[in-house]
């Protein structure tokens, strides 16, 4: 259910659009995602067809549901924020993350294997994500199964509905191998989905003639809750009309614009921080835009535009960014306390640049901060900082005669040097050998 960033904006992977792998990271923003049972909830009062089904967090409320369903022939899912759940494994060897049941005592059993057990699919890596729910469903037999996405495309600058009636697959291996089968409506939002153009997707996608109606009352109301909601995306994967002619949306995957947070509060208390990089949420309380990534030189910098060319030029001079951090046009003190704990928090870190640009800010003052942080954290890493703006003149003389591994030179020089320490510091661990830097380098 749950996809990578990119999948957000499904309309791009029709576009085979290009992308640095490094700005691809940064671009796309992180809408919030909600579990599956939640977003069958929201689904579900709007008036759209969801198999019948509850969420239970420990095996007693598993059985509890089970039996309110009425029935022997259930799905459980394990609910965590990442795709290929049914094919992936629990830290306990559990197989699985979803799976068939037929009793509710079989409910109990299978819920006590995945809650409280990190699922490790092929989305999540090693790490894997920790279980705290599990979702309980009817099974229901599918008699066509169908893909639908309500999302937002850059290319039209409006909303569109991406649909195919081969369902219950990668959206993305669709286009690419049979495009044909992909039919893409764009929206005008003053109109929104007619009742024409809600009739001519179900009747394009295959849907009986007895369903046309119920699948174009879905099309209409999935695309209510996107507006409604401020949604980027609603992917209902697969859309099926059922053996006894259904039509309900088996799977849902939802996302929301972050800066409608004021206005969506309830979605938003929905937010689950268990299923997210435990340091990007502690950046995000402390007011710092702060991303993981996979290299070992850790980037402090103020602005979005210039962690991006920052990052870039690591790149150009052969390095490779451990991180994006801003700390956004404060850049206080303190910020570069919690910037600092969060770089060094990563043990592949070797070297730190710390690039800012004195405009709102004194670069003095930021040089202070700095000096007293390296003090405090004792730090063993080398700390390259490229101070522009503002009494940059003064902050330069401060860090040359701090006594401290801080080196202060311009950007090019900068990058250049982080790149030459991180490598020193990576040989050095390897062979299990301490290094000191001196400002003389």
């Amino acid at each position: 259910m749950f996809k990578l960033a990119c999948r957000r904006q499904i309309a791009s992977a029709l576009r085979s659009a290009q992308q640095s792998p490094i700005k691809q990271s940064f671009l796309q923003r992180r809408n919030l995602s909600i579990h599956e049972y939640r977003s069958a909830q929201l689904l579900d009062s709007y008036g759209i067809g969801v198999p019948k089904g509850d969420v239970a967090h420990n095996a007693k409320e598993a059985e509890a549901v089970a039996k309110q369903i009425q029935g022997d022939d259930m799905v459980i899912k394990a609910q965590v924020l990442a795709g290929g759940r049914g094919k992936g494994h629990f830290d306990n060897g559990f197989k699985g993350g979803v799976r068939i049941v037929y009793s509710p005592r079989e409910a109990s059993i299978l819920a006590d294997q995945m809650i409280g057990h990190k699922l490790i699919t092929k989305q999540t890596g090693e790490k894997g994500r920790i279980c705290n729910s599990v979702y309980i469903v009817e099974r229901k037999f599918a008699r066509r199964e169908f893909y639908l996405a309500v999302l937002m495309d850059r290319a039209s600058q409006g909303p569109v509905i991406v649909a195919s009636s081969q369902g219950g697959m990668d959206i993305e291996t669709v286009a690419k191998e049979t495009p044909e089968a992909i039919i893409t409506t764009k929206v005008d939002i003053h109109q929104g989905v007619t009742d024409e153009m809600a009739t001519g997707i179900a009747e394009k996608l295959g849907f009986s003639p007895q369903c046309v109606e119920a699948a174009k009352d879905t099309i209409q109301k999935l695309y209510k809750v996107f507006m409604e909601k401020d949604a980027t995306q609603i992917e209902i994967n697969p859309l099926s009309e059922t053996s006894d002619h259904e039509v309900l949306c088996m799977d849902a995957k939802l996302n929301f614009d972050d800066n409608a947070d004021f206005r969506q509060k309830e979605i938003f208390n929905w937010r689950d921080t268990t299923q997210e990089d435990a340091d990007e949420v502690a950046a995000a309380e402390s007011g710092l835009n702060f991303i993981k990534l996979d290299g070992d030189i850790g980037c402090l910098v103020n602005g979005a535009g210039l962690a991006m060319a920052t990052m870039d030029i690591i790149k150009l001079n052969g390095g490779s960014p451990a991180n994006f951090l801003d700390v956004g046009g404060g850049a206080t003190p303190e910020a570069i306390k919690q910037a600092f704990d969060l770089i060094t928090s990563d043990p592949k870190v070797t070297a730190i640049f710390v690039n800012i640009f004195g405009g709102i800010v004194r670069c003095d003052a930021i040089a202070k901060g700095l000096i007293a942080v390296v003090e405090q954290m004792n730090l063993r890493t080398p700390v390259i900082a490229r101070l522009q703006g503002t009494n940059m003149e003064a902050a330069q003389k401060l860090i040359n005669e701090s006594g401290l591994k801080i080196f202060s030179i311009d950007l090019q020089t900068a990058a250049e040097k982080s790149v030459q320490f991180s490598k020193v510091v990576k040989m050095a661990r390897d062979i299990d050998v301490g290094v000191e830097f001196t400002l003389g380098i």
